[in-house]
């Protein structure tokens, strides 16, 4: 059986970090806990859960504080978690069993990610990542914010999911992390561009965004997954923009890299429905329906778009065109995945209404 050390930086994480700790303390042989400069009860929670605490000067540079948090680690694997990520009881009996039967020679493990869930427990977005790495192999992370760490070697997929269930606002932090570097002329990897563009697009600087999504993307060196997602978010910048066609150009931009995705299709089908092409609509949302699972991919995963959304959206267009038979049956459908949407219900209710009204006839 593999040993596995647990490397964490937080800073005022007390709401959160006994939770964390708590779902993955008979996982971990070692826990190891670098602070960046709490001020609440952080380090005392910290505590009752490993003696294994460090404090480090915040530089504004989250790669440099994942390094020095590996670099204290002592046994065969590092596991890395956030204050805000917990593993669920059944991902919890995965791990532990993947840690009872893992082959000493695989250099990293990719898991599942968690980031959003709807009000029934069920996962609305996530994204894998590189989450336990063999320490000998000596791995780093790079980048100040939105840090990733570089993996290569022996790499498997692992069924486990680390949920993710943030407890704090978001701030725009990163984004001036990112203003300070640009301010200074400091070189931008293409991964610093992407993700300076996703925070300028998160702060609704929309024309910005779309700036550093294109030059994002003439470096062409991007991770596929990224430039997909590129496209995808210049085309909401454009949107928000009132700029049609350039909205519509994003989307079908996607296709650059690689095949259609239930996210574009869904986009696309929207803006023909908005402007009442709604036959049209029902191809692209008909398309989404067909693509199956996103088996394979590591980029975020807007999970609606992949089973609900579509059928929801199709029972909108067939309405209109006036075949309630097929309206009904893809609602029907959508509310496999999602019973209680809002939406769903009312449609339902509007579908038996008009049986009532036919009988009444």
């Amino acid at each position: 059986m593999i040993t596995i050390s647990l490397c964490m930086i937080v800073k005022n994480e007390e709401q959160s970090l006994a939770r964390c700790l708590q779902s993955v303390k008979d996982i971990a042989d070692e826990i190891i806990i670098v602070d960046t400069g709490s001020t609440d009860r952080t380090k005392e929670t910290a505590a009752a859960f490993t003696d294994f605490i460090y404090d480090k000067v915040w530089n504004d540079h989250f790669g440099e504080a994942r390094n020095y948090a590996f670099s204290k680690a002592t046994q065969e694997y590092i596991l890395w978690l956030d204050a805000d990520d917990e593993l669920e009881e059944e991902d919890r009996a995965k791990f532990i069993a993947l840690k009872q039967t893992l082959d000493a020679s695989v250099d990293s493990v990719m898991m599942h990610y968690h980031l959003g869930l709807d009000a029934d427990n069920k996962v609305i977005t996530s994204l894998k990542r590189n989450r336990l790495v063999r320490r000998a192999c000596g791995f780093r992370w790079e980048g100040p914010v939105h840090e990733v760490l570089l993996v290569s070697g022996n790499i498997i997929h692992a069924d486990i999911a680390i949920t993710h269930k943030k407890d704090k606002p978001y701030t725009d932090r990163n984004l001036r992390i990112y203003r300070q570097r640009a301010a200074a002329e400091e070189e931008f990897t293409p991964r610093d561009l992407y993700y300076f563009a996703n925070e300028l697009r998160d702060h609704s600087c929309d024309e910005e965004a779309v700036d550093y999504y294109e030059r994002f993307l003439r470096t062409k060196r991007g991770w596929s997954e990224d430039c997909f997602a590129a496209c995808l978010k210049m085309g909401d910048c454009y949107g928000r923009l009132n700029q049609r066609t350039l909205q519509m150009r994003a989307l079908f931009r996607t296709l650059l890299y690689g095949k259609p995705r239930a996210e574009m299709c869904c986009r696309v089908g929207a803006l023909f429905l908005e402007d009442n092409r709604v036959e049209i609509a029902v191809h692209w949302f008909h398309t989404a329906t067909t693509l199956g699972e996103p088996l394979g991919y590591s980029g975020v995963v807007d999970h609606s778009a992949w089973t609900w959304l579509p059928h929801l959206q199709l029972c909108l267009c067939y309405d209109r065109l006036g075949n309630k038979q097929k309206a009904e049956l893809h609602n029907e459908i959508a509310a496999v995945h999602n019973p209680t949407h809002p939406s769903i219900l009312h449609n339902k209710a509007y579908f038996a209404q008009l049986r009532r009204e036919e009988r009444s006839v």
